[in-house]
């Protein structure tokens, strides 16, 4: 009696006749209402999209929120919200949203940045910043009188740094003493760049340089090669700028086809 039982529903299970208990299709019964578990594997998919793990203890807070989110909307619908002109003008937004999420979703899938594309990127950026690195400190100061002053203090002996601390308006050097870092010359603005490839490791500017920011007096600390970082490192990097270049592109020629009157 057991064979044949069993072989039954082998033979059942095999025609896909076998139909499963609602409780393993369900997540829970709410007031006599059944909610499916597609509702959490969706809000599952939500979460690993944000990048955090599926513990045990996550996929019971999942459960918990659909189950909470059931009896809400049940009181909800009871009091008749769901006929309210500010709830229909809210799942239309909604509506609209989830649609376009979709929309970039699917051109990113089959518009995938390549390796060639990767390496093509990243050697535009190695040929832009071949050369000369320079490590400089500067002071920034409103006025042309108050950067010849801290010129003419620092050749008296007064430390460089510490003038910096005091007086620069550099805000993001000026608590490093003008440390400004390793960089490359073109990253400054032209009257900064044209005084500071002119000084020799060590010196200073002999007068205030003026730019949009103000009047710097300008040291320059170190010179090396171009320390530049290898393919694999800026890898994600590249492929994340390029990929939203691409979004981009594809929003603009939608927007450049479409008829709006």
């Amino acid at each position: 009696m057991k064979k044949k039982l069993l072989s039954g529903l082998v033979a059942a299970a095999l025609l896909g006749t076998v139909v499963l208990p609602v409780s393993a299709q369900n997540i829970a019964i709410v007031n006599g209402k059944a909610v499916p578990k597609e509702r959490a594997e969706a809000l599952k998919q939500q979460v690993e999209r944000s990048g955090r793990p599926i513990t045990p203890d996550i996929e019971n807070q999942i459960k918990e929120e659909v189950i909470a989110r059931e009896i809400f909307m049940q009181e909800a619908q009871k009091r008749g919200l769901e006929g309210s002109a500010d709830y229909k003008a809210q799942m239309e937004l909604a509506r609209q949203a989830i649609l376009i999420r979709e929309l970039f979703a699917d051109y990113q899938k089959n518009n995938p940045v390549t390796d060639a594309e990767i390496k093509a990127e990243y050697d535009k950026y190695v040929a832009a910043n071949t050369g000369k690195e320079y490590k400089a400190s500067h002071i920034l100061v409103d006025k042309e009188d108050e950067a010849k002053a801290i010129i003419a203090a620092i050749k008296k002996g007064a430390k460089f740094s510490d003038l910096a601390k005091k007086q620069s308006k550099d805000p993001g050097s000026a608590a490093r003493g003008g440390d400004l870092d390793w960089a490359n010359a073109s990253t400054y603005v032209p009257e900064f760049t044209e005084a500071l490839v002119k000084l020799n490791k060590g010196q200073m500017t002999q007068v205030p340089v003026k730019s949009q920011f103000g009047w710097h007096v300008i040291r320059l600390d170190d010179v090396r090669d171009a320390q530049l970082p290898k393919l694999d490192d800026v890898k994600p990097q590249i492929a994340q700028q390029l990929q939203q270049q691409k979004l981009a592109k594809f929003q603009e020629d939608l927007r450049a086809k479409a008829k709006v009157e």
